[in-house]
């Protein structure tokens, strides 16, 4: 196991209705953080061998809105490298979208995806 700036976790996934939590379908921010944890935990384990903990996210950005019915890629970039810390940089992108002008079922997978949240958050590993 090594832990090398620039390695990266990406995760997908479908966004289901029931965290609609606002008109719109819109979902929370704390989904998207949520997700970020996931990726984070993969991330460790790859890297060392431990689900880690999480001590801080900083710089969080809610850039455009995440949706009920929205599939979403979630990456993790390692960008530094501590004795026990780990720090990512995330990004949840938007990678396909409902089209209820289609049908009620009807998606389209967008030509360029769009950044919904960005942030940077450091982990904690036990000690090698």
């Amino acid at each position: 196991m090594t832990s090398t700036v620039g390695q990266k976790v990406t995760h997908r996934r479908y966004v289901p209705y029931s965290h609609a939590h606002y008109a719109g379908n819109l979902v929370d921010g704390a989904y998207s953080l949520a997700a970020f944890g996931d990726v984070a935990t993969e991330m460790c384990i790859i890297t060392d061998g431990d689900e880690g903990l999480f001590a801080s996210y900083s710089d969080v950005q809610f850039l455009a809105p995440v949706r009920a019915g929205d599939c979403i890629e979630i990456e993790a970039t390692l960008v530094r490298v501590g004795t026990r810390s780990r720090e990512m940089d995330f990004a949840v992108r938007v990678v396909a979208r409902g089209n209820p002008e289609r049908g009620e079922s009807a998606a389209d997978v967008l030509d360029l995806a769009i950044v919904a949240t960005t942030a940077r958050g450091v982990v904690v590993v036990p000690p090698r």
